[in-house]
């Protein structure tokens, strides 16, 4: 089957699509996306994050049929070109990515989280990644991260880093 669906801003189509192929597997493998990860295969890491029509969606669990002429932003496609989004900035800046396997999904959480609530709190940012795993953080950095990212989001109001 042919898949036809637009991914950062781009229509992009990929052939061969077998039915239960899932849209992470598309991205990664058929598309050259490498960016939101393939860890448990079961919607548990967050790994794989990816927006689906503005929704922060685990695209292992989405059947790429199921993708057919809607809007995909992966975590490639929160960058302006070589400029970074603040979210992804900030955590390169607080030291919140390690072996990196997790970033991409915390940072599609965040962002999502910061374009809809302009200064959250920490029990906002917590509940907001919670489905998001981490082996190798602690996550104090990512807490960081995200604060710094609203901080800059939200001119006038403090800096963490």
């Amino acid at each position: 089957m042919r898949v036809t669906f637009t991914v950062n801003g781009r229509e992009e189509s990929a052939e061969g699509v077998w039915e239960g192929e899932s849209l992470l597997y598309v991205l990664r493998e058929r598309l050259g996306l490498p960016g939101s990860k393939n860890a448990c295969e079961q919607g548990e890491c967050g790994s794989c994050t990816v927006y689906l029509d503005g929704v922060p969606v685990c695209s292992c669990l989405v059947a790429a049929g199921q993708a057919e002429g809607r809007q995909v932003r992966t975590v490639e496609g929160l960058a302006e070109g070589d400029r970074l989004d603040p979210v992804q900035e900030a955590f390169v800046e607080c030291g919140a990515v390690q072996c990196g396997f997790c970033t991409p999904g915390l940072v599609v959480q965040a962002h999502d989280l910061l374009e809809r609530v302009e200064r959250p709190s920490d029990a906002e940012i917590r509940e907001a990644l919670a489905g998001n795993l981490c082996r190798c953080t602690g996550y104090e950095k990512i807490l960081d991260a995200v604060r710094l990212a609203a901080a800059r989001k939200a001119p006038g109001k403090e800096t963490v880093a």
